[in-house]
């Protein structure tokens, strides 16, 4: 069953005014940050001024020769000037509306970045702690031992016994040789039974019993998991057959897979940490044994080995582990990471350019440590940020048509820059000679240098003071007219 509802004129008038008067309020609104947040150029700065060019200011990529309506909206078109402030100093909001919005600055500072990170990583055998168990010479098994592959055994564990008739001869004449007592002799026929294959296990238990004793009993050297066993009962061996793999667990091979972005960061000897989900709350410590040659094609990754003690042989190859590679720290610029702005092609900050205005600039980031991230290159200690409130005025600056200022000018443009503001990176000193050193260093974005060996001159031989070849450091130089000098050196770590 349906039923209509009819509405009053009344009701009506009343409806009509109530969104009316909702409409002119949100317009109010609306007006009022218009007003408070726009281009830091004024309409009346460009008064007798010839416009380049009209725009809308929804579509601001789209030119007009002449004023008029904007075919995209229903608005009229606004006027772009040559040299207008708005393109240079971004956008201008008032102090108050600042307040309201929530706004709040950081500042651009050094912080002691570590270089640690975490990846994933996978137990396996230690390929150096394996025994081969062969026969020592032509027989026939007499009797297997109640093993299999993968059965983990003690050291001297039994394998099989293997009858080997070629040695009763010599064991007899060993034993002729005794009841001489000449002493050079014996020690002449004992030799024989050793280069026969014989242990010396055996031959002293024929010496202690006195008769021939042509069965020996193969047993395993250390103890570990059996990774192979190819022998049976009655089979015939020969010399130099291999019977059994044994592969110890004393310790174990940790491979973590490193991407090679982070490369650079590894040595031989650093500290690792290994959490494993098989034993949580129980991490285990290792240092960083090799790193090896080649990288993965398909993952991009190096393949970075860590030996594990394993007393308690709870830690079994294929285990899955999550790898904490802990490095030194540097000192280095950062900014909140929740100041930047990440557009998928590119990372950008709102710098604060005084006098409540604010500009976009392009910035080159790089590590992350807690809530900040390294700032390689685009900023300069003291600059001051936007951490909160950014993306509003961003999207105020991209309707404006403010340019985000380039990596290269930020040395320029920046009131924190000075004539004598450093080019910083980390290196690695390759050879010391007087006030000259030789660095292998990182890339520097701010010039456009990559990564690459070369000589710099020190400005002061004192730099160098305690410091010898094979150190990590952080540096600092400054271009010269006669080539870089450097002038800040120090230990990686160092304060």
């Amino acid at each position: 069953m349906s039923r209509s509802i009819t509405l009053s004129p009344a009701i009506l008038g009343a409806s009509v005014a109530v969104v009316a008067l909702a409409a002119g309020g949100l317009g109010f609104g609306l007006a009022h940050v218009g007003k408070t947040m726009m281009p830091a150029s004024a309409p009346a700065s460009n008064a007798g001024r010839q416009p380049l060019y009209w725009y809308d200011p929804m579509v601001p990529a789209q030119h007009f020769a002449k004023p008029g309506k904007s075919p995209y909206m229903d608005m009229q078109l606004v006027p772009r000037y040559a040299g207008g402030a708005d393109a240079d100093q971004g956008v201008q909001i008032d102090p108050a509306r600042q307040q309201s919005l929530g706004m709040r600055l950081a500042t651009v500072a050094r912080a002691d970045f570590a270089e640690d990170f975490t990846v994933a990583g996978q137990l396996d055998f230690n390929q150096r702690d394996v025994a081969i168990v062969q026969a020592r010479a032509n027989g026939f098994v007499q009797k297997v031992y109640a093993r299999a592959p993968d059965d983990v055994v003690a050291a001297g564990a039994p394998i099989a016994d293997i009858l080997v008739p070629s040695w009763g001869a010599a064991q007899n004449e060993y034993l002729a040789v005794r009841q001489t007592g000449d002493q050079s002799l014996e020690a002449a026929a004992c030799q024989r039974l050793v280069l026969l294959g014989m242990p010396q296990s055996l031959i002293d238990s024929v010496a202690k019993a006195g008769r021939p004793t042509t069965t020996v009993t193969i047993s395993t050297p250390i103890g570990g998991a059996i990774q192979t066993l190819d022998v049976r009962q009655g089979m015939t061996v020969t010399m130099g057959q291999t019977l059994a793999q044994i592969s110890g667990l004393s310790s174990v091979w940790l491979t973590a897979a490193v991407p090679e972005t982070q490369g650079a960061h590894i040595k031989v000897g650093q500290s690792v940490t290994a959490d494993l989900t098989a034993f949580p709350g129980e991490p285990v410590t290792g240092r960083v044994s090799a790193i090896l040659p080649t990288t993965q094609a398909d993952s991009r990754t190096l393949s970075v080995r860590v030996e594990l003690p394993n007393r308690a042989g709870k830690l079994r190859p294929g285990m899955f582990a999550t790898v904490h590679l802990d490095g030194a720290a540097s000192p280095a610029l950062s900014v909140p990471t929740e100041a930047l702005i990440r557009t998928g092609k590119r990372t950008l900050v709102m710098l604060a350019n005084g006098q409540g205005r604010f500009a976009p600039a392009e910035v080159q980031t790089g590590r992350e440590s807690g809530d900040r991230s390294e700032v390689l290159a685009g900023l300069n200690e003291g600059d001051k940020v936007v951490a909160s409130g950014q993306f509003l005025i961003d999207s105020e600056a991209s309707l404006s048509s403010v340019k985000a200022r380039p990596l290269a000018a930020a040395a320029e443009t920046s009131p924190a820059a000075t004539a004598s503001a450093l080019y910083e990176t980390r290196g690695l000193i390759e050879a010391l000679k007087g006030d000259s050193i030789t660095l292998s260093h990182e890339p520097i974005p701010a010039i456009g240098w990559p990564a690459m060996t070369m000589t710099f001159r020190l400005k002061s031989v004192a730099l160098a003071k305690g410091l010898e070849t094979g150190d990590r450091v952080v540096f600092g130089f400054n271009q010269t007219p006669d080539g870089p000098v450097i002038e800040k050196l120090q230990p990686v770590g160092g304060q």
